[in-house]
């Protein structure tokens, strides 16, 4: 296996590092109608440029279309751009496997520490990495309102500002909301509880750590899997793990071999949502479509 990876991957490393520079892209060529071979030595492309190829770089560089790069500022922006990438996929990342695996109500009742603190990284070091690699490739602000390139990095920018405009409300307005909620206390003599107030039972705080699975609720306050109340920064306490056991990787013996705390109590009516926790779900699942828009333009600017 590690002879045929050596052999299969090593030329591509070996071109990929040994590549020539080129600036040129098909818009270049869309825009004047000339073949590569008319700005290029190489009727394939790329490499020396002929006389016509140096004129038409003039023109672009007195027009503010086109920034020249040392090579050590190329470097440099290849590390930012690397940054850059590789944040926005975990960015990304955790977003579509909150929403679409942990499902959004695995905070709807008072945001993780952890996920806030990665969210806040990232939209930090997207934004400088971000504003970075536009003076890079920007040289002036005609480009971006009069070049296809420019009009879709105005759209990225505009859909990140959005991202980040919900991302404060939620952690300033709307978080405290729902921690608020979430210190609400129950009787202490009380066991069993209704799905609000098994919601208390988070085990933050000094609050008992509790589950419910099949009409019973499960005391996991001293279960090392229950560490602070959440199981494997997967599952939090303080819901009906019910639906959720099914796509678990082990049977429901787990759960059964737990201490008992009381029933699970039916309510006729489901209760009713506040405003502010409405709003969370909103802004959560427009971030999910605005991630889906983002990659859309980023594949727009690349392959269209």
């Amino acid at each position: 296996m590690d002879k045929w990876l050596l052999k299969n991957l090593l030329p591509f490393f070996v071109l990929f590092f040994l590549a020539s520079n080129s600036f040129a892209t098909e818009e270049y060529a869309g825009q004047t109608g000339r073949r590569c071979s008319e700005c290029h030595i190489d009727a394939a492309g790329g490499g020396e440029l002929t006389k016509a190829g140096e004129d038409f770089l003039d023109d672009l560089r007195i027009k503010g279309l086109y920034r020249p790069l040392k090579q050590t500022q190329k470097i440099v922006r290849f590390i930012i751009g690397y940054f850059h990438i590789m944040t926005g996929i975990i960015w990304f990342g955790t977003i579509l496997y909150v929403h679409l695996i942990l499902k959004p109500a695995y905070a709807a009742k008072g945001l993780p520490k952890g996920e806030l603190i990665l969210g806040w990284i990232s939209i930090i070091i997207m934004a400088l990495t971000g504003v970075l690699l536009t003076i890079a490739r920007i040289p002036s602000w005609q480009m971006l309102f009069h070049t296809r390139f420019g009009l879709l990095l105005m759209t990225k920018i505009f859909l990140f500002l959005v991202m980040a405009s919900t991302a404060v409300t939620v952690t300033f307005i709307i978080g405290p909301k729902l921690r608020k909620r979430r210190r609400l206390e129950i009787q202490q003599d009380k066991r069993d509880l209704t799905i609000e107030e098994l919601s208390q039972c988070d085990g933050k705080e000094g609050r008992p750590a509790c589950v419910a699975y099949k009409g019973i609720i499960y005391n996991v306050t001293n279960s090392k899997l229950w560490k602070d109340g959440s199981h494997l920064r997967k599952h939090s306490a303080g819901n009906d793990l019910t639906e959720v056991l099914k796509t678990a990787p082990h049977g429901e013996e787990k759960i059964l071999s737990l201490p008992q705390y009381g029933r699970l109590l039916q309510t006729m009516e489901k209760p009713e949502k506040p405003i502010h926790e409405k709003v969370f779900y909103f802004f959560a699942y427009m971030n999910l479509i605005l991630i889906f828009l983002v990659v859309f333009v980023i594949a727009l600017w690349r392959w269209w």
